[in-house]
């Protein structure tokens, strides 16, 4: 792997992270466009630790909130918020587990990660961003109920299908169980953190194979350029949410996932 190609892709995992456009479907087509079919798992994971930072620093208040509630309950000295930060943290850890059990059941399934498939995926996170316009949740963050926090758990292990939006089917199941766009957009971020946590623990085993393919210098420029593109699009995406503009981006996925559909699918045959 090159520099350049290592900059390519840390660019696209950065700007494709945070957006409802699937970074995992857009890695799968930029390596299919630059003929990369031997990078190993790790690296992937590791362009994602870059936008995982980028969530922990743009989060940092409320993640600060939720541990210093749990370690006032620990001490036994709860005070104020705290009952509906643990509340929040439980619903958290159930969506989670959720997650996990979905994505073990759907990780079998190779044949959504050829660029044929991963294209037609991404018409279908279009159709589900599209299905979000006349929604309108009233639900804060605190209050998100057990059925919302695992219907968006649940959500968010399909996001494992490369091409299907991690984030953009994950905000969009809060905002269809009754949470405003503000808050089914931070809980789909807090979820984001476990996730990319256990992917990085689980994908260790390639570290060897990584230092063999992958050189320092091109994993140094992917990580930077990764974290740099991360926290613009996640900052993008926020106001984006805000006024209730996620089916901007049907407008991009719809025509890419149709052309890498017919571009990949014929050239199959």
């Amino acid at each position: 792997m090159t520099i350049l190609q290592a900059v390519l892709l840390g660019l696209v995992q950065g700007l494709t992270e945070f957006l409802p456009v699937s970074s995992s479907g857009h890695l799968v087509l930029a390596r299919a466009l630059m003929d990369l079919s031997e990078v190993p798992v790790l690296f992937d994971v590791l362009l994602h630790v870059a936008t995982l930072l980028v969530v922990t620093w743009v989060f940092r208040r409320r993640l600060g909130w939720l541990l210093m509630s749990l370690l006032r309950f620990l001490g036994c000295r709860m005070r104020g918020d705290d009952r509906a930060n643990l509340r929040l943290i439980l619903r958290l850890l159930a969506a989670t587990i959720v997650t996990a059990a979905v994505a073990c059941a759907l990780s079998p399934l190779r044949i959504f990660e050829s660029p044929a498939a991963v294209s037609a995926l991404l018409v279908l996170t279009a159709l589900i961003l599209l299905s979000t316009i006349k929604l309108k949740g009233k639900k804060k963050i605190e209050e998100i109920s057990w059925v919302g926090a695992l219907v968006a758990g649940a959500a968010q292990g399909f996001g494992v299908l490369p091409g299907i939006s991690r984030s953009g089917i994950t905000i969009a199941s809060g905002i269809m169980v009754g949470m405003d766009r503000k808050a089914a957009g931070e809980f789909s971020f807090l979820l984001l953190i476990p996730a990319v946590g256990a992917a990085l623990l689980l994908s260790l085993k390639d570290a060897m194979e990584l230092s063999s393919i992958v050189g320092a210098g091109p994993l140094a420029v992917g990580f930077a350029s990764a974290l740099i593109a991360g926290y613009a699009s996640l900052r993008i995406l926020l106001w984006l949410i805000a006024r209730g503009r996620l089916w901007f981006f049907a407008v991009y996925l719809i025509p890419v996932g149709v052309m890498g559909f017919l571009h990949f699918g014929f050239r199959a045959y």
